[in-house]
């Protein structure tokens, strides 16, 4: 038996506390805030998107950065195994679009309490508003851990503190300062899962409207650099929503905006000839009309005089004088409204934190340093990230159960 502390009793902290309890060693939870999962509690606006209903595969198609990393992790214990131990400890799940699992009483509470009776059953114990301040390695292979309780030994460390987005949940970086300490890289650290922030010259009176539906694509010089069906919103900076959130992360590690350009499907389902028809219909009926008052059952009132600006169409041109070369041109716009990127939204927005520990000094199969036997480090401090849909929470799972129930 080991005693084993773990920092942080988010996501990644609990499980691997409890992983780590069930091979019979003794557990302390450090947490600085007053109760666990305080960032669960607002993950999926306070539902908690746990996990997604999909392969090992499916859930690797889905991380951004590392996935090779995570491959035996995401094997071993994949989403479904996750699944299974929620409704073990009797929490009802539901599935919903996309494969994306909820608590079936849509409240992030109760994942969280599930986690931690689970940890309270297995004899971990918690230690709540005591935040780590400091961890050394002693002459006798132990560590000291410092906190205002004063110190205490361990023969293991679990990091899971997390990253530095959403600050007021306890995620202040102090994973970092502690793989720091101890010699260990730390990749530069990026806002993921974010809003993108656009020139808004001519599109300020979009603020608030909602795409369902879309497809968004990033460009860099013409060069497609990935896409993303479903819905997305125009806000006073931008855009967000759930498919730029994921265009986001692939976009963290841009310095230079200025080469991106974004393209909005606004009828991914219709394509060019089908869409020329639906058109020339429309026109049609509305041929005594002028061009601002052609489009209202084709697009969201809002949109049409951006989307004429783009096709470079006069609002008040009458139908009957829009010429095949303007329709063909208005064509392309549907299918590819630009937006031009300046920049993402600021740390303290993303929902993940790109970058962290690099990877490269951790073992895959247990989350320990390469270099600092009985430090381990799991879930967001870690430089992984994914995609929206429960696959970050997944990592934090994946991750901190490896780390615990490699110490025995």
């Amino acid at each position: 038996m080991k005693k084993v502390a773990v920092i942080g009793a988010g996501a990644s902290g609990l499980m691997a506390a409890y992983a780590a309890a069930q091979k019979g060693n003794e557990v302390t939870v450090f947490e600085k805030n007053e109760k666990a999962g305080k960032k669960i509690y607002i993950t999926g606006k306070g539902r908690c998107n746990v996990t997604n209903d999909t392969t090992p595969e499916g859930f690797l198609e889905n991380v951004v950065r590392n996935r090779k990393f995570l491959t035996g992790c995401a094997y071993t214990f994949p989403p479904a195994r996750m699944m299974r131990f929620l409704e073990d400890g009797g929490l009802p799940l539901k599935v919903e679009r996309g494969n994306r699992v909820f608590p079936a009483s849509d409240k992030a509470s109760d994942v969280t309490k599930c986690l931690e009776h689970y940890c309270r059953e297995s004899g971990v114990r918690f230690r709540f508003e005591e935040g780590v301040e400091k961890v050394e390695k002693m002459q006798d292979g132990r560590f000291s851990l410092v906190t205002a309780g004063g110190e205490s030994c361990f023969d293991c460390v679990i990091v899971c503190t997390g990253g530095v987005s959403y600050p007021a949940t306890g995620s202040t970086g102090d994973g970092y300062r502690i793989a720091k300490d101890f010699g260990l890289k730390v990749t530069p650290l990026r806002a993921a899962l974010c809003g993108i922030v656009c020139e808004t010259e001519g599109l300020s009176h979009l603020q608030g409207l909602t795409l369902k539906n879309v497809r968004i694509v990033a460009e860099r010089q013409e060069k497609e650099l990935g896409g993303f069906f479903g819905e997305m919103l125009f806000t006073h900076f931008g855009v967000s929503g759930p498919i730029v959130l994921s265009l986001s992360s692939l976009l963290s590690d841009t310095t230079d905006f200025s080469q991106i350009r974004l393209y909005i499907d606004l009828k991914p389902a219709l394509d060019e000839e089908t869409l020329d028809k639906r058109l020339l219909r429309d026109f049609d009926k509305y041929k005594n009309k002028q061009m601002r008052n052609a489009l209202d059952e084709l697009l969201p009132k809002s949109l049409i005089q951006p989307v004429l600006a783009q096709a470079k169409i006069r609002e008040d041109l009458p139908v009957n004088s829009l010429t095949k070369e303007s329709r063909r041109t208005l064509l392309k716009v549907l299918k590819g409204f630009s937006l031009r990127p300046i920049g993402l939204r600021p740390m303290g927005e993303g929902i993940v934190t790109a970058g962290g520990v690099d990877v490269r000094q951790i073992d895959p199969k247990t989350m320990q340093s390469k270099n600092v036997a009985g430090l381990y480090f799991c879930g967001e401090v870690l430089d992984v990230d994914a995609f929206t849909g429960g696959f970050n929470l997944q990592i934090a799972f994946s991750t901190g159960f490896a780390a615990g129930n490699s110490i025995n």
